[in-house]
């Protein structure tokens, strides 16, 4: 798996926090605030990782994880939902490794992400 996390979040504080669980699990992390940003780094980079919120400007949450699948390169990519809206994440459960509510805490990320990296 790669090591690189790409986390797609534009609160700030809950980007942060983020990273920081995906650093802990291992991961080279870096932060997205804005879905267009994230929509031009995905066709550059295969992260091993995304966590992804689902209500980003410019290019929502449900764009972006239409560009994952339809792209061979990140047909490996874990991707993990994070939204604050439990209707959303029934929505896009089965496009998706594992779906998160918010509020999502620092250790909640961190060892669910270390379990999915082990995982693959």
């Amino acid at each position: 798996m790669n090591n690189t996390a790409l986390v797609i979040e534009d609160d700030f504080d809950l980007a942060n926090i983020f990273a920081e669980a995906t650093k802990a699990a291992g991961f080279d992390t870096e932060i997205i605030q804005d879905g267009l940003l994230a929509q031009t780094r995905l066709k550059k980079s295969h992260p091993g990782l995304v966590v992804l919120d689902m209500h980003l400007p410019h290019v929502d949450g449900s764009e972006l994880l239409s560009q994952i699948h339809s792209d061979p390169s990140l047909k490996d990519t874990t991707i993990i939902i994070a939204t604050a809206d439990a209707l959303m994440g029934d929505m896009y459960y089965e496009q998706a490794d594992l779906v998160l509510v918010k509020p999502i805490s620092f250790t909640q990320l961190r060892d669910l992400t270390s379990r999915l990296k082990l995982r693959k």
